[in-house]
């Protein structure tokens, strides 16, 4: 059984984390669109958020003022057991939220949508949203916290089997040059993508894809996996880059993921993650031991099963 004190311990180190680190893959990525940016707005913006995001590791402050929204995606073995139960763990990372918001400190962001009654803790109705995987076999919990811009970066659309690839693209695009002319998010980002499923589905599916994925992992799909390629190169050659300024770095990286869908529609959503790529990710085991990692390892061949059973295949069972 894992101790719920230390899942709250973990968590708010994690909030921490989330808010200072940036990490290495998307670091990497960064540096990479900066080598070939010659937008001279662009490539200043570019050399400053390399310099910031140093200047913020070592004085241990947050990297953005705007610290977002922060948010959970837990994850856990079949045999978990958590000391508590379900309502223990979730009162650990709303303790853990608020405890980080004055710790950190974290901007207080969340506040009611009517009478913007604001507790200074980002907690609050439906606040920090806890979202769950599980996975066979093991006794573990993955805590994962994402630090997500709470304001724009996202949109939705309907589209139909019809429309193909190429509505897929002219959505793609629609929505990059909105968000850069508009000021609508702050690139560069990796962008998700979110295909079928229901309304609701395909919107969480399009986020989970921008923020629990890294910088270079490929869809398992190859086909997808193409055009997560060809969409990066795509929107980096509309003529913007960082923040929106005349560039060709808009996308750090683009990841696809799909759910089945109604056979009469082709639901498509659309997000860009923070320029900052806020996330940090712990899998705490009963023995105590924390293991930190920076990929969430989220979409495992168990999250994209399509058939009624699965069978867990040897290597799968190894990583567990």
């Amino acid at each position: 059984m894992i101790p719920i004190d230390l899942i709250q311990k973990t968590a708010e180190t994690l909030m921490d984390k989330a808010a200072i680190e940036i990490p290495d893959d998307y670091l990497e990525g960064l540096k990479a669109a900066a080598s070939v940016e010659d937008g001279d707005l662009s490539s200043f913006v570019l050399q400053a958020m390399l310099e910031n995001y140093k200047a913020a590791k070592e004085d241990r402050r947050a990297m953005c003022g705007d610290t977002g929204t922060p948010r959970w995606y837990v994850k856990m073995g079949n045999e978990t057991q958590v000391e508590g139960g379900p309502v223990a763990l979730e009162a650990a990372l709303r303790r853990a939220t608020a405890n980080a918001t004055n710790g950190v400190p974290l901007r207080p962001n969340r506040v009611h949508p009517l009478w913007r009654t604001d507790h200074d803790n980002n907690v609050g109705i439906g606040a920090p949203e806890i979202e769950y995987g599980y996975e066979p076999g093991g006794e573990w919990i993955d805590l994962i916290t994402v630090h997500k811009g709470g304001l724009f970066g996202t949109d939705y659309r309907m589209l139909f089997p019809s429309d193909g690839i190429q509505g897929i693209k002219r959505f793609f695009l629609d929505s990059l040059v909105s968000f850069g002319k508009r000021g609508l998010a702050c690139q560069p980002a990796i962008i998700g993508i979110g295909l079928g499923g229901c309304k609701d589905t395909c919107m969480v599916l399009g986020k989970r894809a921008a923020c629990l994925r890294t910088v270079g992992d490929r869809n398992t799909d190859p086909k997808i996996a193409e055009l997560e390629l060809e969409f990066t190169e795509l929107g980096n050659s509309i003529g913007m880059g960082a923040m929106g300024f005349v560039g060709k770095s808009m996308v750090i990286d683009t990841h696809i993921e799909v759910g089945y869908c109604h056979t009469g529609g082709m639901q498509m959503s659309v997000h860009a993650f923070c320029l900052s790529s806020r996330r940090a990710v712990a899998r705490v085991f009963a023995d105590g031991r924390v293991e930190h990692r920076t990929d969430p390892q989220w979409f495992t061949d168990y999250q994209r099963r399509e058939t009624v059973e699965w069978e867990m295949p040897a290597s799968h069972e190894k990583s567990a």
